[in-house]
């Protein structure tokens, strides 16, 4: 710790000076000259200023505390001040003193010194990690707004069909002794091709902040320039989709990665075209028998979007049964775990365990009990990734 220090007795001062430099972790610079110390303000990174409140005199002193707050406003000053001036003191503390120490008439306070000044060192570098944890969690609140924002408000349902999304961003950081909605990089979209077609995705960038979600706004600014022209297999359009981002600023500066989700639902045939980039295959849940399960199983991944500009992707075909529900999500559905359990996730287990319960409600309901679910299986933990889901429900 570095303390400069104005001070009006030349022997309390050696004391003083003797005392502080005694071990290695402090470094006092003690003066006894008005002149001296303010030209050792600026000398030096001081971590804390001590100043006599009648050095040279009661005035002088006051003139030279506003010279360093003018000179050192995030340093903060202890004032020393004798037991008959105490009156001197509230006009100190009221234009920025941190904090103060009576000197007695034998000395006794010189004891007193490290430990007042390293408690106001300390005190105060916490309001800073304060204040820095206000402006980051504003800062993350931006960013999630702004993330938020490109989620579509209304999703149309062609006939025979309802379609419900949700989102939700992880909850498990703390700044400033309060927790903090993160910032994600998640992403979902219904778009109607034609009377025919409707297009679901479900994206997820690494990472959480500004930069999953630039990654996503990039994708999906590619995605819509595109998804209008006529791609014959989903995996051609996603194809196209990573060519154009791993060109893209934000993925050549940052190597960013989006695992996609992307599928076309042929509303005539009921059938469901779809290519998973790196992404969870969709889980079919038919009503009839009960069964829950992926759509598909074994080497059915491409890689995340951003990882090759020259990856080929594949096409699957699912038909999609009579009263049968088709879930897209995010891996943050299925990696909720409890604080101290990792290895024992929510899983695809809770998830279609939650499906059959819910089996016959509305398919806004079904998801909003899938986050409830998931949620409550971390046991106040929180999940540690933003989730995603996307229903699909045939009527």
């Amino acid at each position: 710790m570095r303390i400069l220090i104005g001070w009006d007795d030349p022997a309390e001062a050696e004391l003083i000076s003797l005392y502080l430099n005694a071990d290695d972790e402090h470094h006092a610079g003690v003066t006894t000259e008005p002149a001296q110390f303010l030209a050792r303000v600026g000398d030096d990174a001081w971590d804390v200023i001590l100043l006599a409140t009648d050095h040279p005199d009661g005035e002088g002193a006051f003139d030279l505390f506003e010279k360093v707050r003018q000179e050192k406003p995030d340093v903060p000053v202890v004032g020393a001040c004798k037991s008959d001036d105490v009156f001197r003191l509230a006009r100190f503390i009221t234009n920025g003193m941190r904090s103060y120490v009576l000197r007695d008439f034998g000395g006794d306070f010189v004891f007193l010194l490290r430990t007042t000044l390293e408690s106001t060192v300390q005190a105060v570098e916490a309001e800073r990690e304060q204040r820095i944890a206000e402006r980051m969690r504003d800062e993350i609140e931006s960013v999630r707004t702004f993330q938020e924002s490109i989620l579509p408000r209304e999703l149309l349902a062609p006939t025979g069909y309802e379609i419900s999304a949700c989102y939700e961003p992880s909850q498990i950081r703390e700044q400033g002794g309060r927790p903090v909605i993160l910032a994600g990089g998640d992403y979902y979209d219904v778009i109607m091709l034609d009377k025919k077609s409707v297009v679901l995705l479900v994206g997820d960038a690494a990472g959480h902040g500004m930069r999953a979600c630039m990654s996503i706004m990039a994708m999906q600014t590619l995605m819509q320039m595109i998804h209008n022209r006529k791609f014959r297999k989903t995996a051609e359009f996603v194809e196209e989709v990573n060519r154009r981002f791993c060109e893209h600023a934000v993925s050549k500066k940052d190597g960013s990665l989006v695992t996609l989700l992307y599928g076309i639902l042929r509303i005539d045939r009921h059938e469901f075209q779809w290519t998973s980039a790196g992404h969870p295959v969709p889980l079919l849940h038919d009503r009839y028998s009960g069964t829950i399960a992926p759509i598909a199983s074994g080497d059915v991944f491409g890689a995340p979007i951003g990882v090759d500009p020259e990856i080929r992707y594949r096409s699957f075909t699912t038909k999609l049964p009579e009263k049968s529900r088709l879930l897209l999500y995010s891996d943050g559905l299925v990696e909720a775990f409890a604080e101290g359990a990792q290895d024992v996730l929510f899983g695809t287990e809770g998830i279609a365990e939650t499906m059959r319960r819910t089996f016959n409600q509305p398919a806004g309901e079904t998801l909003k009990a899938l986050l409830d679910d998931s949620n409550a299986f971390t046991k106040g933990a929180g999940r540690h990734d933003d989730t995603s889901a996307l229903l699909l429900d045939r009527q």
